[in-house]
């Protein structure tokens, strides 16, 4: 590294601690009894100083420095994942189902219930996957079609008294059908346009939901949505056993993630995710190419749109209640954020990313205060460190100039 490049690299870091310190300064400082600096210099010193010591590190690692221990621990680490390489698929994910599966019975009720958000946020996340990650469609109103599904399950629970099974299936329908009415008249649009007029239909379906009291209950919500319920020996007799308790809850939402995994990954390798792939990359070619772009786009919301709706039909039946208030902005930009930060279009990507999202925060709820904080620094450091997110997407195939031809 030479001198100049040096003195650029320090210069950068010491503008980004500043910038840090009038970050937190507003959020630490400003009370009603008055400002303080006490606090939030103390947060910044430690900040700055775990800062400093990892910059001098890369520091090192960049000139090479640190090769005496980088070598034999990259070699450590080949050598040990050597034989996990060599594990057959079945067998990793037979191992990853026993651990989902014996999970209820080894936690304490907080555990499961934190798991269970999880799992509702992967089925929202893989949904969005298929627009944004596959079909490249940025789309900022998403939750629309959760709480669709949430409300057609409350609706039909509360005043048709129909069973949560049956429901299932009607919801994901109605969220298509929201999807396929929703996607029509915005799919012409790109790129910016598209995010939005696809925000603003978000906003127009939450809007609906909270005033329309003859329906909805208006912000009031609906009361009095019935739990799932299974098929139960008691007795030597067969008999229908409400779920109420999370761990029956737990193997509902798993049952959901499993197929919706199944779901897009079967997508994601059948023409139709071929295609997907090829307006992502470029539209005009794959139109060229004659697929139907168009159509496509639209079979993309409506799928995507469908996993949003199992997803809120489990929800309303977990909570027992729905109301606006579940289905704003800010949930449509978490699952989105999930997607972006796992790795758009990769489904353990999007898994790792709506664990990071969810489970993290509870893990670190001492610093609630500081999470939105903690969340912009880490989506900033993802875009510099790690563009393409956490566990990116392979991409099938190669352009001709990547390898090299003219």
């Amino acid at each position: 590294m030479t001198t100049l490049a040096s003195k650029r690299h320090w210069a950068s870091f010491a503008i980004g601690l500043v910038w840090f310190f009038f970050i937190l300064w507003p959020l630490m400082g400003i009370k009603p009894e008055g400002l303080e600096f006490g606090p939030a210099l103390e947060v910044w010193s430690y900040v700055a100083a775990a800062a400093l010591v990892l910059f001098v590190l890369w520091g090192l690692k960049r000139q090479g420095s640190l090769d005496f221990i980088g070598v034999p621990a990259a070699r450590l680490a080949q050598s040990l994942a050597a034989p996990v390489r060599v594990l057959p698929r079945w067998a990793l994910i037979l191992a990853v189902a026993a651990c989902a599966f014996a999970f209820p019975f080894l936690n304490e009720r907080y555990a499961i219930d934190v798991a269970i958000n999880v799992m509702v946020y992967i089925c929202l996340g893989l949904g969005l996957n298929i627009v944004v990650g596959l079909a490249g469609l940025l789309d900022l109103g998403y939750i629309a079609f959760y709480g669709v599904g949430a409300y057609t399950y409350a609706l039909l629970s509360v005043h048709f008294g129909l069973s949560f099974w049956l429901c299932l299936p009607i919801a994901a329908a109605f969220a298509a059908v929201a999807g396929c009415i929703i996607g029509y008249p915005t799919l012409r649009m790109r790129g910016d346009y598209l995010a939005i007029v696809t925000l603003g239909f978000g906003e127009i379906v939450r809007i609906v939901l909270n005033n329309w009291m003859s329906l909805t209950n208006g912000p009031n919500g609906i009361l009095g949505v019935k739990p799932p319920k299974v098929l139960w020996m008691d007795a030597g007799h067969w008999t229908l056993v409400s779920l109420r308790n999370l761990s029956g809850l737990y193997f509902v939402i798993l049952f959901l993630a499993v197929v919706t995994i199944i779901a897009v990954h079967r997508l994601n390798y059948s023409r139709i995710g071929r295609a997907w792939e090829a307006i992502r990359e470029d539209e005009t070619a794959a139109q060229l190419m004659g697929v139907n772009t168009f159509a496509l786009k639209l079979l993309a919301y409506a799928m995507g749109a469908v996993f949003g709706g199992l997803a809120g039909c489990f929800f309303a039946a977990r909570m027992r209640f729905v109301s606006p208030e579940s289905f704003t902005f800010m949930e449509s930009a978490m699952v989105l954020a999930m997607v972006v930060l796992g790795g758009m279009g990769s489904i353990p990507g999007v898994i790792l990313g709506a664990l990071a999202l969810i489970a993290l925060p509870e893990v670190f709820r001492g610093f609630e205060l500081y999470r939105m904080l903690v969340f912009g620094g880490v989506m900033a450091a993802m875009m510099i460190l790690k563009p393409k997110g956490l566990w990116p997407a392979k991409r099938v195939g190669g352009r001709s100039e990547e390898r090299g031809h003219a």
